[in-house]
């Protein structure tokens, strides 16, 4: 007996050992494909993330000709001089098959940034890339601290989908989520620094305060040591059991 009760302090610190190393992971990751059409089957308003349909889920599509300063994800440029902005041209992000984007899209310039403060935390970021060029940047933060920047190195490597109105430059809508819950957002920041400009379009954020599955997006991901932790608990129950 006394055996049995040495193997589960054992196993019992062995999981708090295993919920400090595990819960404090640093996790986050990203994915590149076309994207899909409008919800309404339009195929000239860009590309859009395949998980716009969950009702947790909030797109930004910037077709009122301004970023949002109110509401769920709120824009503002570092300089508000007009290089940066909305606009409608030939260089908005395309369609899911390399369509033609009629619509309107954020195009920020260099020595730009532009500030996504939201209301609430969110664990996935969607967006439709156009003419990926050098420079462009997304910065993850959670309050003051970053979470996770990826550049062009990144997602331009990824992506696929090459554009005949660019040129030929790659366009693509990535995927970038929280692995966990101690990787959720509250702020972006989207920056180009030299190089052409930034083209985006469609903007898609999951509330939550829980990891993105990609696979099952519709269910939070807990904490990895929480779960690593009760099977260890589990673990050392069993013992106590099958020795008592």
């Amino acid at each position: 007996m006394k055996f049995t009760r040495t193997l589960v302090s054992i196993a019992a610190l062995s999981a708090v050992a295993v919920l400090g190393q595990v819960g404090n992971a640093q996790a986050f990751s990203f994915r590149v494909d076309n994207g899909i059409a409008a919800q309404d089957g339009s195929t000239n308003k860009g590309a859009f993330s395949k998980f716009s349909g969950l009702n947790t889920v909030r797109t930004i599509d910037f077709n009122s000709g301004a970023a949002p300063t109110t509401g769920f994800a709120q824009y503002s440029f570092q300089k508000a001089d007009g290089s940066s902005s909305v606009r409608n041209d030939g260089w908005a992000p395309a369609g899911a098959n390399g369509e033609v984007n009629e619509s309107k899209y954020l195009a920020v310039f260099e020595g730009n940034k532009v500030n996504v403060k939201l209301a609430s935390t969110a664990n996935y970021f969607g967006v439709g890339l156009g003419a990926i060029s050098p420079g462009n940047t997304f910065s993850f933060y959670r309050g003051d601290t970053l979470v996770k920047t990826y550049s062009t190195d990144d997602f331009n490597a990824a992506a696929t989908l090459h554009a005949s109105q660019h040129g030929g430059e790659k366009n693509g809508f990535g995927h970038f989520y929280a692995d966990n819950a101690s990787e959720v957002f509250d702020r972006m920041v989207i920056s180009q620094i030299g190089g052409g400009g930034f083209e985006t379009d469609n903007h898609s954020f999951n509330i939550s305060d829980k990891g993105f599955d990609p696979e099952n997006p519709g269910k939070s991901v807990p904490e990895p040591g929480i779960m690593l932790g009760l099977a260890a608990i589990g673990g050392s129950v069993f013992a106590k059991r099958k020795r008592g």
